[in-house]
């Protein structure tokens, strides 16, 4: 096969990074995309393709044979019916994250894919993050020792911006931000770490967005619950306030791992700053990150004794491309994969076990901190 020819489900701002699969006279081309929402068209064709042939229908792009591939962009709780469709349809697929915002809903795209013969590929960017690749290299050397606690603080300095103003803010459309926002760290735990979550129990609240500070307080910058300028104006914003929020602003997770890692997560979306922080010990020292230095710091015993100590400091390198590089690493992946048949840096399972994990997190926050068993996959599911 000597280009890829790829169409895109949903056109919204998560679709820009397909421009990176855009190379008229390289390994891949965006040919065609397809939104309902009119308004995204000519963004889409200014940002990838200004040729592409668009359409409102996602049916009519599967019924093209022209196509190879499919990158599925929609909102989270569309992607197990698009992503299902597509596989069917005999194409390559590319989902964005999380996979489904049910397990049941993953576990039919894996059947899908099982039973489609093509390839499959779950958009964990992080994992091509030089931040993250590092901490995995230190913990893959043993440097630290085996691996026993893994600490993680999620700052969402955005999270009026990114998750309130929008379809984000209520669990139909997400079940909750332990799933939807957490996704990408619960299987950067499960990728560091080598093993997945058995059982959890949460706690968390809606304790500054939603209709229940608004009968108080209301939007910080209006007295209008329906448009709100703090929102950034425009035709499909709402405010950050509105009665319909329902997802959990304010959260944390315990989680007891395979092998007997006790891991914990943090998620706050009114904090001034957006930063994640991973501290992550063994048995022979630990390692914790920071964003805002872009480094990693590793303290790790030069003898079995607590007070000789060996510290060392990893600059992480800065990388060009949206997402901390990260973005055009994973679309080259994805052709590395469907061309020379490369395993991807994440299998699908990896995609399931991560949103089986946030919604036991959310059923267990939703019932007072009630402990909660994760579904388990079944062995055909790791492909």
């Amino acid at each position: 096969m000597d280009q890829i020819r790829i169409g895109v489900i949903g056109l919204g701002w998560r679709a820009g990074v397909t421009r990176y699969w855009h190379s008229p006279n390289g390994r891949s081309v965006v040919v065609a995309g397809a939104d309902p929402d009119l308004s995204r068209w000519s963004r889409f064709r200014e940002r990838v393709n200004p040729d592409a042939e668009l359409m409102t229908d996602y049916r009519e792009l599967l019924e093209r044979k022209d196509i190879d591939a499919i990158a599925v962009m929609t909102p989270d709780h569309c992607h197990d019916e698009h992503a299902v469709a597509a596989l069917q349809a005999g194409k390559h697929v590319y989902c964005e994250k999380p996979l489904a915002i049910t397990v049941d809903g993953c576990d039919r795209i894996l059947e899908a894919w099982r039973g489609s013969g093509k390839h499959f590929m779950i958009g964990f960017n992080m994992r091509y993050m030089n931040m993250y690749r590092t901490m995995k290299e230190i913990a893959d050397s043993g440097e630290i020792g085996q691996l026993k606690a893994v600490w993680v603080r999620h700052f969402v300095g955005f999270g009026s911006d990114y998750y309130y103003h929008s379809w984000h803010g209520n669990s139909r459309n997400t079940t909750s931000l332990l799933l939807q926002k957490a996704s990408h760290d619960i299987d950067i735990i499960h990728w560091i770490t080598g093993k997945y979550t058995q059982k959890v129990t949460a706690f968390g609240g809606l304790d500054y967005f939603g209709g229940s500070r608004a009968n108080t307080l209301t939007c910080p910058e209006c007295s209008e619950k329906e448009t709100c300028p703090e929102a950034k104006t425009g035709p499909l914003v709402q405010c950050a306030f509105r009665e319909e929020i329902d997802v959990e602003d304010n959260s944390m997770v315990l989680m007891e791992l395979e092998g007997g890692i006790k891991a914990s997560y943090n998620q706050c979306h009114f904090t001034p700053d957006y930063q994640r922080n991973y501290t992550i010990i063994g048995t022979e020292g630990r390692m914790e990150n920071s964003e805002p230095d872009n480094r990693i710091y590793v303290k790790s015993r030069k003898s079995n004794t607590w007070r000789d100590l060996s510290d060392r400091v990893y600059d992480i390198k800065k990388a060009e491309g949206s997402h901390n590089g990260a973005d055009p690493k994973i679309c080259d992946d994805f052709l590395d994969m469907i061309i020379d048949g490369k395993q991807p840096e994440a299998q699908p399972i990896a995609g399931r076990m991560s949103v089986a994990v946030g919604c036991a997190a959310t059923e267990s926050m939703r019932a007072g901190g009630k402990p909660i068993l994760i579904s388990q996959p079944e062995p055909w599911m790791f492909g």
